[in-house]
Parts: structure tokens; C-alpha cells; sequence
């Protein structure tokens, strides 16, 4: 059996409203193991991407908790848990979020950076090669095609070799060509470093091309993550 690198047990997410309390997310437990590809899917305001900033540590279930590589996220402060998500996650989101006065070979860095690695441009600049990107390295964003951008951010989110990498519609900006080649992408990748893929999808095809499936409703796991493949 592969190791569990990704664990919620019992989550829940309430914020306040106007109206009262308002529960985006109930009770949920889902377990991800080492390599696996799960497709988090349901219709608008199911609480996809709540649930996927949970799994990322990005925010702080109501109830339960969340464990990335057998760290449990609630018993760390903040600042605790962006050193688990620098070492453990990668994320790649429908807008890119590359930054505009960065090259593409900067915004790869980035992240080696802040982990102080000596050999940040040289790794930079394989996981560029590794999408394709090499003739591009020195261009800005603003210079590069949808595709281009989305492939840029895909190897800053590899570039870490992340035990998980989230990715939120991550075709959901792209034309249908683009969006698959971007999808072949990613699970290209899934296969040839071994890292978790964790992705939040409208697109029904895309889903099925993962190995398992986690169904929201209204904040509530329809069934428990069904096999789709081996």
C-alpha cells in the first residue's frame, strides 16, 4: 500500500453571513495516497474550491483537520503552515497568478528562492524545458500565449517536486486545444515525478481521466471517492 499524503477527516467550513451562519462545507473525510489522481467535482458553490484551499492549508476548517505528509496542519501557526506547503505543494489555478515584472524563468525560481536553493536558475530552467518552454525563458508574461502562461506556472508549481500539486480549473481560461494539452501536461507529469494530483474541475472529461472521483453538493460528499481507473 502507498503512503496516505493527504488526509481530512471530518471537515467542516461556516463563515458568517447576512442571513446567519452559512455552512460551505460538511463533514467531510477524504484520504489521498501517494501518486494517485482525484478529480474534486460538483456544480457552482458545491464548495469545490473551499475544500481544495483546505487540503492546501490555504485556510482553516471549522471542524476537523487536515494532515500534508503526516504533518496535521491545525497544530501549526501560520507561518507553520506555509513551510509545509513550500515544501510539500505545488499549485496551478485557472488565472495563472504569474507575476507581470517577472520572466518566466523568475517566476519558476521564485519558490526555489524563497527556499534559499543555490541552483535555482539552473532547475528553473529544466522545469521550463521539461513544458516545452526553453525559447521562452526570458519573456514576461504579457509576451505569452494563454497556453504559454498556464505551462510556465505548471513548471514553477513542479519545479519543487511537491508531494501534492492542487490545481483549481486549471484549463478553465483555456481554449478546448489548449485545455487539452494542458491536461496531457499535467498528467504527463503526474506519471514521471510521482506527485499527487489533486484537481478541481467543471469539465466531466477531464475528471474521468483521473483514477478517482469526490463529488460536492451543496458541501456534502455524495459518496466516498469512487475508482475510475487503476
Amino acid at each position: 500500500m502507498k503512503d496516505l499524503v493527504l488526509h481530512a477527516q471530518n471537515i467542516s467550513k461556516t463563515v458568517a453571513s447576512p442571513e446567519g451562519s452559512l455552512t460551505i462545507l460538511a463533514d467531510v473525510t477524504l484520504s489521498v495516497r501517494a501518486g494517485e489522481t482525484l478529480a474534486i467535482v460538483g456544480a457552482s458553490g458545491a464548495g469545490k474550491s473551499t475544500l481544495l484551499a483546505l487540503l492546501a492549508g490555504l485556510d482553516s476548517p471549522t471542524t476537523g483537520r487536515v494532515s500534508i505528509a503526516g504533518v496535521e496542519l491545525s497544530m501549526l501557526s501560520e507561518d507553520g503552515r506555509a513551510a509545509v506547503r513550500g515544501r510539500h505543494v505545488g499549485f496551478v489555478f485557472q488565472s495563472f497568478h504569474l507575476i507581470p515584472s517577472l520572466t518566466a524563468i523568475e517566476n519558476v525560481m521564485l519558490p526555489l528562492e524563497l527556499a534559499n536553493r543555490r541552483d535555482a536558475r539552473a532547475a528553473a530552467a529544466q522545469a521550463l524545458a521539461q513544458v516545452g518552454l526553453t525559447p521562452r525563458v526570458g519573456h514576461y508574461p504579457k509576451q505569452l500565449s494563454g497556453g504559454e502562461q498556464q505551462r510556465v506556472a505548471i513548471a514553477r508549481a513542479f519545479v519543487t517536486h511537491p508531494a501534492v500539486l492542487f490545481a483549481d480549473e486549471p484549463t478553465g481560461n483555456l481554449d478546448t486545444t489548449t485545455g487539452q494539452r494542458i491536461c496531457d501536461l499535467l498528467f504527463e507529469l503526474n506519471r514521471s515525478t510521482g506527485s499527487t494530483l489533486v484537481l478541481v474541475t467543471h469539465d466531466r472529461a477531464l475528471a474521468a481521466r483521473c483514477g478517482r472521483l469526490f463529488e460536492l453538493d451543496a458541501g456534502h460528499a455524495v459518496a466516498p471517492a469512487a475508482h475510475l481507473s487503476g
